[in-house]
């Protein structure tokens, strides 16, 4: 007698099948989160960096891309830093590369498609800032041609990608890579490491002696 798998632990391949039930979503996500488990001190080491060029004397800025969800997610980052995430705090300069339609046309129309992000990250950028790409396979050409122009300039550059190795982790300065086949998967464990990244952010920015005033700015209405 043959057993069915359990589709609640076993991860479907794409190789085996174009779509994942409910139930293979479900365990495909609990699989990829063992990965980010064995990250989450890497990302506590980015809200700190974070939290470091934002408030130092420079007063540096955060930047962020990526091409489609992944772009939402980039914007749903500069967001989260310019409004806030959980705690009451300042506002910090962050700027989501694909949210100005204006420049992006412009770009795509007079250069080449590799150029969507780079050509901003060096008009933006300065020595000291921080670039976040956001790519499911790490394999994106807008992105990697950004993260080698920001290194050029100065930028730190910090990759959240689907599994590694691939060329954009290869030119990054630091990656968190979630091991998923699937690009759905991948983008919700993308989510979650923003968040965990925000919380990062604030713990340091809020801690004590806080880095920042708190009093200068308009509080949040609850």
């Amino acid at each position: 007698m043959t057993t069915a798998p359990n589709r609640a632990t076993e991860v479907v391949s794409p190789d085996t099948c174009t779509h994942l039930t409910g139930l293979d979503h479900v365990a495909s996500l609990s699989a990829a989160l063992h990965s980010l488990t064995d990250q989450v001190d890497t990302l506590d080491r980015w809200g700190r960096l974070l939290a470091e060029v934002l408030t130092g004397p420079a007063r540096g800025r955060l930047l962020a891309a990526g091409n489609g969800g992944s772009a939402a997610q980039a914007q749903h980052l500069t967001a989260e830093l310019v409004g806030r995430y959980r705690a009451d705090r300042p506002p910090f300069s962050a700027i989501c590369l694909t949210a100005e339609t204006s420049s992006l046309t412009a770009i795509a129309n007079d250069y080449p498609a590799d150029e969507l992000f780079a050509r901003q990250v060096e008009a933006h950028g300065r020595p000291g800032d921080v670039l976040v790409l956001l790519s499911t396979s790490g394999r994106s050409p807008n992105a990697v041609a950004a993260a080698r122009r920001a290194r050029d300039c100065g930028i730190t550059v910090l990759a959240m990608t689907g599994p590694a190795p691939n060329p954009l982790a290869a030119v990054a300065d630091g990656t968190v890579a979630i091991d998923s086949p699937w690009t759905a998967t991948v983008q919700e464990c993308h989510l979650v490491a923003l968040h965990l990244l925000c919380a990062s952010f604030d713990a340091a920015v809020l801690a004590e002696p806080a880095r920042v005033q708190t009093t200068n700015h308009v509080q949040v209405v609850q």
